[in-house]
């Protein structure tokens, strides 16, 4: 392959490296550190120019340090000339800072009340730009606090979308967004990317008893994830149902049958590990036999790795979209889903301006 370079940042050099060998293209040279005050420093000793730059950087790790990295090597690739430059994203950073949601602001019940309320109070008031109600206030990313203080809600995804576009990336290859609502930040391209055939791969292969298995949703977000998974593998679904009690309190029933039966959790991201540790011990409850927990994204944060071994699963799996060395050698229960070939693969058929949708057509084995 003529004309492309792959550069990667600190987050995660196993993963490029393993990029790197799945394609046949070596790392361009580069020094990355700090200067001694700490301020990022980037060096890139091979030239991009007329080239098509691809960026390997996952958030994960020290987030903010790895982003301003990101965004500087970015700026260098430009300057340098580059012809095209494409960030790869395993894990896109602050992918969980999106903008709540506005059922989340306010109680369906009172949306309609609220919008009449919104509209009375903002009428004939051009003097003051700021609408007043709770509805509209939601749109623009605010909510009332104590005392009538005005308290505004960051949006981190619309500003890390346009640091990227700013420093100079042409194009965008995230994996499993967290919410799907990020793609439409950015105004160039971007290529969002599954681990879900990497995932069936995975319990077609590593799990005996996977036909008689059940897949499980921990919360009604993950559901369109967890029965597409089901269709390709004509398995069973189950759902675990959250209700919110009172202001601080959560609910968790089961819907579905697991009794007498293995269940495989599916989620896109463990982080504190509260959800798989509290949706084990529901499944195990229920009569679940053996409970094996797969993710995209495994941060493990927190008390998330002691949570997981005190917690009735078999095996927790995920893919390396973060490095999970460290974790394997503190907890035995986690399995690593390789996904560097598939990257790979993306990365070589946008070079070459090929399909990449055909990579997720599921067909079933004979």
């Amino acid at each position: 392959m003529k004309n492309i370079v792959l550069l990667n940042g600190s987050s995660h050099p196993r993963l490029a490296q393993r990029i790197s060998e799945s394609l046949g293209v070596e790392l361009c040279s580069s020094k990355l550190g700090k200067f001694s005050n700490q301020e990022t420093s980037v060096e890139i000793k091979d030239s991009v120019r007329e080239k098509h730059v691809y960026i390997i950087q996952s958030g994960c790790g020290r987030v903010n340090d790895n982003l301003i990295e990101l965004l500087i090597l970015i700026q260098a690739c430009r300057m340098g000339s580059a012809r095209r430059i494409t960030v790869v994203t395993p894990l896109f950073p602050y992918s969980r800072q999106s903008e709540k949601s506005q059922k989340k602001r306010l109680p369906q019940h009172q949306i309609g009340s609220e919008i009449m309320n919104s509209l009375s109070q903002t009428a004939g008031e051009a003097s003051n730009p700021i609408p007043q109600g709770t509805f509209a206030q939601s749109f623009m990313g605010m909510s009332v606090g104590e005392g009538g203080y005005r308290q505004w809600c960051a949006r981190a995804g619309t500003l890390v979308a346009n640091l990227l576009q700013a420093a100079g990336a042409d194009h965008l290859i995230a994996m499993d967004l967290h919410d799907p609502q990020y793609q439409g930040f950015f105004q160039i391209p971007v290529d969002l990317i599954y681990a879900e055939p990497c995932i069936i791969q995975w319990i077609r292969s590593e799990i005996p008893n996977w036909r008689q298995a059940v897949v499980v949703s921990p919360d009604a977000g993950g559901a369109k994830r967890a029965t597409s998974v089901c269709n390709k593998l004509n398995l069973d679904f189950a759902l675990i149902h959250k209700e919110d009690v009172g202001s601080t309190k959560e609910s968790m029933g089961l819907v579905g049958e697991v009794d007498g039966r293995p269940v495989i959790i599916l989620d896109d991201m463990i982080d504190s590990g509260s959800t798989v540790g509290l949706a084990s011990e529901i499944l195990k409850r229920h009569g679940a036999t053996e409970i094996y927990a797969i993710a995209v994204h495994g941060v493990f944060s927190g008390p998330a790795l002691e949570i997981i071994s005190r917690s009735p699963v078999t095996t927790v799996a995920c893919t390396n979209t973060v490095p999970q060395e460290e974790f394997r050698s503190q907890c035995a229960k986690l399995r690593t889903i390789d996904i560097a070939p598939m990257l790979g693969e993306i990365i070589r058929r946008t070079f070459h301006g090929e399909s990449v949708t055909q990579l997720f057509v599921y067909d079933e084995p004979m």
